[in-house]
């Protein structure tokens, strides 16, 4: 094992310390990203990724995408979909029962097949499944709208950070970035999921190009007009990017992204939480000038993710967007961790983590029934005309993420 490798953390008190995501024991020897794949028009081939060094990190340029005339920039997530993009976890390894807060298989599994066939009502879903597993996924994604397939292998279920970030042009074309996936700063076994990104972006067809950053797609929040959300604690971290700078780090997000701006998060490191403080556990673009920042229950411990989620949100409700407006920003209280279903220590309780989808949102419900029920109110405020889905997903809660986490979109070219 690593010796950067992180060991689950407890905490003691009356009240679960909410929001300590991903507290894992990273395993089988964390990797880096050495080699990432280059996809152009689905043809594949070997290329160094073009990773920030220590003094002089440089964006990759944009590639030159087929199909489009515009500037390409990533969308936010509620613009049309042509299908979500999943990862079959089959590692018990890491889903022992007892490493990663105390999930087995069986019930992450559960949970990933519960989330796909909910979506799969709503748009198709890509579910990548080690070849060995795709019998099982196939078993348990019984949506015919499901298609498994077993040629990109995965390590792990978060797609969101292991996957492509989609991009359009807004004229037809579409292409795709990678953001160096490396285990989360190397706390995480990547050989496989540090290499789908391109893999997928080679399925679709669509051009590939790294991006001149180390992150993950949960870590980065982009309203699709020129503004991203990030946190200063998971960007700019040893791990991921030594010696990068705030100003570096924020050319080569816009770069990749196509963006202008960068609001940025102090964030909040806590030794459990391998992410580091990923944003879209916290704070949400809803539109172009629009956010939605999750708030603490008032029985939560006053700890540093109370604090957090206190700061993102004066953070945000005094910024201005990339056009210089002026951010409207509404609030989502969080749950109750005395209440909830989950007694671990590191659940997840995030129902800012949503998953916006043709027609729905895909949200969670922890079993605290006034603080589900209320969420489902402010998202049906939020979304109107989309139906609103809230599923038990504790088992991903209790791993460290959410449904959001789970999923990467495609959107329409």
């Amino acid at each position: 094992m690593n010796d950067e490798v992180e060991q689950q953390v407890t905490t003691g008190g009356a009240h679960r310390r909410p929001m300590d995501r991903r507290s894992l024991l990273a395993i089988a020897g964390a990797t880096t990203v050495g080699v990432v794949w280059a996809a152009n028009s689905g043809t594949s081939q070997v290329a160094r990724a073009d990773v920030p060094g220590c003094t002089s990190p440089s964006p990759s340029p944009s590639p030159t995408a087929t199909g489009g005339a515009g500037t390409y920039a990533v969308p936010i997530d509620t613009v049309q979909h042509t299908r979500t993009w999943m990862a079959w976890p089959d590692s018990t390894a890491i889903w022992s029962g007892g490493g990663r807060g105390g999930v087995s298989l069986a019930a992450i599994q559960a949970n990933i097949a519960l989330i796909a066939n909910t979506i799969a009502k709503y748009e198709p879903v890509i579910m990548c499944a080690n070849s060995a597993s795709v019998s099982k996924a196939k078993s348990m994604c019984t949506n015919p709208n499901v298609t498994v397939i077993g040629s990109i292998p995965v390590d792990d279920c978060w797609m969101r950070d292991s996957g492509p970030v989609f991009r359009t042009d807004g004229a037809g074309g579409l292409d795709a970035i990678g953001l160096n996936f490396n285990g989360w700063g190397k706390r995480q076994t990547s050989t496989k999921d540090s290499q789908v990104a391109a893999k997928v972006a080679a399925y679709v067809g669509v051009p590939f190009t790294a991006a001149g950053i180390v992150s993950e797609g949960g870590a980065i929040e982009a309203d699709g007009a020129g503004t991203l959300m990030a946190t200063r604690s998971s960007i700019l971290e040893t791990n991921r990017n030594p010696g990068m700078t705030e100003a570096q780090a924020t050319a080569a997000l816009c770069a990749a992204y196509g963006a202008s701006k960068v609001i940025w998060f102090d964030g909040y490191v806590d030794s459990g939480d391998i992410t580091r403080d990923h944003v879209d556990a916290t704070s949400r673009f809803l539109a172009e000038g629009k956010g939605l920042v999750q708030q603490p229950n008032a029985n939560d411990t006053h700890d540093g993710w109370y604090n957090d989620e206190i700061s993102q949100y004066k953070v945000l409700s005094t910024a201005v967007d990339a056009k210089g407006t002026a951010m409207q920003v509404s609030k989502i209280g969080g749950p109750d961790y005395n209440v909830i279903r989950s007694t671990n220590q590191n659940f997840v309780g995030s129902y800012a983590n949503y998953y916006v989808c043709n027609g729905a949102v895909i949200s969670a419900q922890f079993g605290d029934s006034r603080a589900d029920a209320a969420a489902k109110q402010v998202l049906a405020g939020l979304f109107p005309g989309r139906v609103i889905e809230q599923l038990n997903i504790d088992a991903v809660g209790g791993g460290g993420g959410g449904i959001h986490c789970v999923t990467q979109p495609q959107p329409v070219a």
